[in-house]
């Protein structure tokens, strides 16, 4: 029997901007967990959050999220527990996962002890001195997801998730 702690989870977030130091909140979450081979085991966490604060056009065309639209959503503190026994004794993977994790931290008014890990660190060791953002990665490591139910957040997850298991071959030959 498999512990928590072989399980790994690949998440990333959508905000109302670039700093929750700055009152800025969690818009979309996304959670995909794998296991201790990296394989997709099918246990998602998903969540629309009304961050009950306006955001901005400039934040709205980056990921298509808008008051009108999160206005019927709940608020973080609706899925605090969910998302916390989701999580629980897991790692958490991401690209700049540290931007989410201050997202997080804040909503949950503490500082998560799972360990982490950011694919961002990673492609920078990889390819130092080039652009690395998940855009910008996932044309130099030709990831094309051909068709996914998953939309924003979720398919930003599943970009991140490839891009790690590449990341860790590539570390691992060099």
């Amino acid at each position: 029997m498999k512990s928590l702690s072989d399980k790994k989870m690949v998440m990333t977030t959508e905000t109302t901007g670039f700093s929750p130091k700055d009152g800025h909140k969690l818009v979309e979450i996304a959670a995909i967990e794998i296991d201790e081979n990296d394989i997709q085991t099918g246990a998602v966490f998903h969540a629309y959050i009304n961050p009950e604060r306006q955001i901005s056009r400039e934040v709205t065309a980056v990921h298509g999220l808008n008051n009108k639209f999160l206005k019927q959503y709940p608020i973080f503190a609706a899925y605090k527990d969910e998302f916390l026994n989701f999580i629980e004794g897991k790692e958490i993977i991401g690209h700049h996962v540290h931007f989410d994790m201050d997202f997080i931290n804040s909503e949950i008014g503490f500082e998560l002890p799972n360990k982490v890990t950011d694919t961002l660190e990673m492609a920078r060791k990889a390819f130092p001195s080039q652009r690395n953002n998940l855009v910008t990665l996932r044309k130099r490591l030709n990831i094309k997801i051909k068709h996914s139910p998953y939309n924003g957040a979720l398919l930003d997850a599943l970009y991140a998730y490839e891009v790690y298991k590449r990341m860790k071959i590539l570390l691992r030959n060099k």
